[in-house]
């Protein structure tokens, strides 16, 4: 009797329908780029992991019809992720995981540069920490001469709508920081990133305050869903 194979590579035939597709999902990903798949399907094989023994397509397909994109998913707050129908704490692991390892990679390139040569990043950075929120945040980030990042600091959080901002306690902190230049950015969870009245009042009052003190305000900028602004771009300070 012929020796009997220490295991059989072949697909049992009651294997879960959803294996081939998960094998095809991985070719398509590795052959073709990231860029070839959509949303739900990079959702569905972010999910993977976090429920190897589960079709990960319908919950892929729900979590973006809830909130709108890939995206919009991993930075979904918790309490609302587990609002949705099949997801448990395996699930919200797995996307945190994604959402902290998106924003480490960009604060990387904002600490390794210098802030002002490498705006792009300093965008990106700012736009995963910031836009899919469901609060107000006023962040800072204190720059040295050379314009590299002391610090990245959110000085306040707010409610949905408005962040209460001192500016003699921004400008009081950059100098306990050595700070001589800032970046303002605060976020609109309404998706918005139109700057406001108050906004602009604000900014210039922090100016007001920093530029007798030899520290320079570089810009203020607005992230949202939809996108971001920048108040120096718009020549509004």
């Amino acid at each position: 009797m012929p020796a009997k194979p220490d295991h059989d590579k072949s697909k049992p035939e009651d294997a879960p329908h959803y294996l081939g597709h998960r094998e095809r999902l991985r070719e398509r990903f590795y052959s073709a780029g990231a860029d070839a798949l959509s949303d739900y399907e990079l959702l569905e094989m972010a999910l993977f992991a976090a429920l190897p023994r589960r079709d990960t397509k319908p919950l892929a397909k729900l979590l973006i019809k809830t909130f709108g994109s890939f995206a919009e998913v991993v930075h979904a707050p918790v309490a609302r992720l587990r609002e949705v129908e099949g997801v448990g704490e395996s699930a919200i692991n797995q996307l945190k995981l994604i959402a902290a390892a998106a924003h480490r990679v960009a604060k990387g390139e904002v600490n390794s540069r210098n802030a002002l040569s490498s705006w792009n990043e300093v965008i990106a950075y700012c736009r995963t920490s910031m836009a899919f929120a469901d609060k107000e945040q006023f962040r800072l980030l204190f720059l040295d001469k050379r314009n590299q990042l002391i610090a990245d600091e959110v000085q306040q959080t707010g409610t949905v709508d408005h962040t209460p901002v001192y500016p003699r306690e921004v400008i009081k902190r950059a100098l306990e920081l050595s700070a001589t230049a800032l970046i303002l950015v605060h976020n609109h969870p309404s998706g918005d990133p139109s700057p406001s009245q108050a906004d602009i009042q604000m900014t210039k009052a922090i100016i007001d305050i920093a530029k007798p003190l030899g520290i320079a305000v570089h810009d203020h900028i607005i992230v949202g869903r939809s996108g971001h602004a920048s108040l120096r771009g718009l020549r509004l300070i």
